[in-house]
């Protein structure tokens, strides 16, 4: 079962809210262009989940090490330094994620101090905001699991995992 959220976490989440997102905006278009009626709880179930979508979106980049990034150096080094380059620029990400995971919970624990809620949903901004510290989380997550996967490429002298490549 563990095995399985681990591969499959991030997809299936996404896929959930991506289907909750294209379903809700063409509900909300219907009903605009024909009804010439809308609401305001359907923008605010398409914006929220499309800020849940690009932090466990990019969750998923980092466990699938689909970031952008220049690599043409790294094409003509061996397995142990192109590890190296990996384990440091995952250092560096998975630094400026526990940060950002920090600070992010002020703007929760502030919320939850005033008790804010969303104007069309009525639903306390807690869970809408805590969309940043699950992504940073995820991406801290994520980042562990890449750094045991790469200093055991490193020992054993294997290539590196460098991702799926997008055209090959």
């Amino acid at each position: 079962m563990l095995k399985l959220l681990n591969q499959n976490l991030e997809r299936w989440a996404l896929l959930t809210l991506y289907v909750l997102l294209v379903l809700t905006m063409a509900i909300e278009v219907v009903r605009r262009e024909v009804f010439a009626f809308s609401s305001i709880w359907g923008e605010e179930i398409v914006r929220y989940s499309f800020i849940y979508l690009a932090w466990i979106g990019a969750a998923s980049a980092v466990r699938e090490r689909a970031h952008i990034r220049i690599d043409v150096i790294l094409h003509y080094l061996g397995p142990r330094p192109k590890a190296l380059i990996y384990i440091f620029g995952d250092l560096i990400m998975f630094l400026v994620a526990l940060v950002a995971l920090y600070w992010s919970f002020e703007t929760v624990t502030v919320s939850w101090k005033f008790g804010s809620v969303s104007h069309g949903l009525r639903i306390s901004m807690v869970w809408f905001l805590m969309a940043v510290p699950i992504g940073f989380s995820l991406m801290v997550l994520r980042l562990v699991q890449s750094f045991i996967q790469d200093i055991h490429a490193l020992r054993t002298g294997e290539p590196v995992f460098e991702g799926n490549k997008m055209f090959d």
